[in-house]
């Protein structure tokens, strides 16, 4: 029987552009209730890996499953296009963010949440009559700790708030799993302070895999961490132990084995 607690895991991921191989068999386990960091240098291949696990792009090669579906084990999703596998609970956010500027930020997750409703073409009735998309829509902006600023302008928010804002709309699908690239990119240290706390709230009851350059946070939230370089793994566990990994701290931090 499948592990039920596995709620992604990626087999053999290979991915080549000409002859560039940015992923090169890489395989890990996504657990709920975890935040599983991918970390490593510029080139390493994390974009790309996140693009496959995503649907926005194809494998080369591999396998790409979502556990916990039912008792029967693990759902291939290797095949099925990014609305496809959010659907099936898979959420994700970009390096930049994606929200209609000029909407609210109410409206903004309302739209997520009708996109992802049971009947979504009740979008060109009225939107605001469908309860459980209203619910889903107060409950969305309430985690992402944004009901005070629901009624505004998505173009007014700070750029953290509008990282707020993207995450809530990625919880109004209800998604199992989150996957987020880059999330804290270009914050200053308190907007980056709100949204590692949103993030370390978001794996109750889910999953979350984050790309991230901030080395501080990464080791806050993780629970487990890969290490990419080159387009393979070079190291994946617990964050004590990757950390003080003779490989990791070559290839990724710099530093030689025998350092003090």
């Amino acid at each position: 029987m499948a592990d039920m607690n596995i709620a992604l895991r990626a087999v053999g991921l290979k991915k080549h552009f000409g002859g560039l191989t940015a992923v090169s068999d890489v395989s890990l386990d996504v657990h709920t209730g975890e935040i599983h960091a991918v970390i490593g240098p510029n080139g390493a291949g994390k974009s790309t890996l996140i693009n496959l696990l995503s649907g926005d792009l194809s494998p080369s090669a591999g396998e790409i499953v979502l556990g916990g579906q039912n008792s029967s084990g693990f759902q291939d999703i290797t095949g099925l296009a990014p609305d496809r596998r959010a659907r099936a609970g898979l959420g994700r956010s970009y390096q930049k963010t994606t929200i209609f500027p000029q909407f609210s930020a109410q409206e903004n997750v309302r739209l997520a949440a009708q996109a992802h409703s049971s009947s979504p073409l009740k979008m060109f009735g009225d939107v605001t009559s469908d309860a459980d998309v209203n619910r889903r829509t107060r409950e969305a902006l309430e985690q992402a700790g944004l009901s005070a600023r629901a009624q505004m302008t998505a173009t007014h928010l700070s750029h953290g708030e509008q990282r707020q804002l993207e995450i809530a709309m990625v919880l109004a699908t209800q998604p199992r799993i989150i996957l987020l690239d880059e999330p804290l990119a270009g914050m200053g240290q308190s907007e980056a302070r709100k949204v590692v706390d949103l993030i370390a709230s978001l794996k109750k009851g889910r999953a979350v895999l984050v790309v991230e350059h901030d080395m501080d946070a990464v080791f806050e939230l993780a629970d487990r961490l890969t290490v990419m370089a080159d387009g393979h793994v070079i190291a994946s566990g617990l964050p004590q132990d990757v950390r003080v990994d003779p490989a990791v701290r070559l290839a990724y931090l710099g530093v030689e084995e025998n350092a003090a």
